[in-house]
């Protein structure tokens, strides 16, 4: 699935750091519920506080769809928790420092622009690990969360 993930694809399992050091396997984040999985350029920056802090302040909306947004760039821990803090963002920011996960997703760029290898993308995927929707989208903060949010309140209603 490197570097083109399609809608129905099943996502490779696969374990990172959170922000705490504990380390967390999408299997079972995703026996919770549906996971919204975005990646972001690097933590305490403009664009990616800005795409951040909208995740939070749609919590209430994420949990009614019965799902959970967590974060992954290639920030090591420390600064995962400092940007965890901060912004008291209330759910899990995953460290992927070599870019493994993003490189398997085909968010890792081949090039950096300016400091950055992570492209923002966003990831749906449903508790079977199955790829209900890819999102990218480099200038516009706002649309990860909200389309992500879209896809999840289609499926709730289908079901």
């Amino acid at each position: 699935m490197a570097g083109s993930p399609r809608v129905g694809d099943v996502v490779e399992d696969f374990e990172l750091l959170d922000e705490t050091g504990t380390a967390r396997r999408l299997g079972d984040l995703v026996a919770k519920g549906p996971v919204v999985l975005f990646f972001y350029p690097a933590a305490m920056t403009t664009g990616c506080t800005a795409e951040s802090c909208h995740f939070r302040d749609l919590a209430e909306e994420f949990e009614e769809v019965g799902a959970s947004p967590v974060g992954i760039s290639r920030d090591a821990v420390t600064r995962q928790r400092k940007f965890a803090d901060t912004y008291d963002l209330g759910f899990p920011l995953l460290s992927d420092p070599e870019g493994v996960v993003a490189r398997k997703l085909g968010a890792r760029r081949n090039f950096a622009v300016g400091p950055f290898l992570t492209r923002r993308m966003t990831f749906v995927i449903d508790v079977d690990r199955r790829l209900l929707e890819v999102i990218h989208s480099e200038t516009s903060m706002l649309a990860h969360a909200d389309r992500a949010l879209e896809v999840l309140r289609a499926r709730a209603q289908e079901s």
